[in-house]
């Protein structure tokens, strides 16, 4: 099965190689394609980095893409100027070879959790491959004061693939490792979505020139059952995450006809 590798990290993220290993462990055929630069929080975002987004003729976009070689793993590599959702997009069309059947992307450093997935790089390319075709898999690991367990993640990595691979088209997980140097003891639980995550933004008062944005400090509880409250109890956190979708059922016949009364 094809996959593609990304992440918002960065090329040289040592998370990325992590994944990159454990999914060449388990028999996928991968190309690795990453941000030439840190692209945390941009989501789905299909923006290319300024600098190397060269409109042609025609009207089409020439993006930047340097070949690579990653330490101790003999796969194609690429760093791309773009965003990881503009990577997953442009693999879907046969930019680094054949389509991919699964996107996975991370290792990330630091938990990707509750709502605020939906800022993430890391996760906006998993889904961004759900889509258009393909499973996909975002990866974060939960990080501490001391160095990233990028082993512990990419063996519970291991342990989640099986079932992604057997998954429908379609089928994308958040997956949220803890911080531990040993995967003894730890299980896999599903989660639900936290209202927030470990932090969250917040706005404070703008000035004149300026809207000045604050980080919320960790709650002393989390919501049970939620991921980010099974994640500090140091139990694996897996969440199906849908991808954007219609739903039916807004316009009732009641607000036609509400509209129409407003229109006379």
């Amino acid at each position: 099965m094809r996959a593609l590798i990304t992440n918002d990290d960065g090329i040289d993220s040592p998370g990325l190689l992590a994944l990159a290993i454990a999914a060449c462990d388990a028999g996928l055929d991968i190309v690795v394609a990453a941000p030439a630069e840190e692209a945390s929080g941009s989501s789905a975002s299909i923006t290319a980095t300024e600098a190397h987004a060269v409109t042609a003729a025609g009207g089409r976009g020439r993006i930047r893409v340097t070949p690579r070689t990653l330490a101790g793993i003999d796969v194609p590599a690429f760093a791309v100027h773009a965003a990881p959702a503009l990577i997953a997009l442009l693999a879907a069309h046969n930019a680094f070879g054949d389509k991919p059947e699964v996107v996975l992307s991370g290792i990330n450093r630091g938990a990707n959790l509750g709502r605020a997935i939906l800022h993430s790089g890391t996760v906006g390319a998993a889904l961004t491959g759900g889509v258009n075709g393909a499973r996909g898999l975002a990866v974060s690991l939960e990080t501490g004061e001391g160095p990233p367990q990028w082993v512990t993640a990419s063996t519970m990595v291991a342990r989640v693939l099986p079932a992604l691979i057997e998954s429908p088209v379609g089928t994308v997980l958040n997956f949220n490792v803890p911080d531990a140097t040993s995967i003894d003891g730890i299980d896999i639980v599903e989660a639900k979505l936290a209202p927030f995550g470990i932090v969250h933004t917040t706005m404070t008062e703008p000035d004149d020139e300026h809207v000045n944005l604050k980080i919320a400090e960790p709650r002393d509880e989390f919501e049970p059952d939620t991921d980010a409250a099974l994640l500090a109890a140091g139990h694996a956190t897996i969440t199906s995450v849908t991808t954007v979708r219609e739903k039916a059922g807004f316009w009732t016949e009641e607000r036609l006809m509400s509209s129409v009364a407003v229109g006379r």
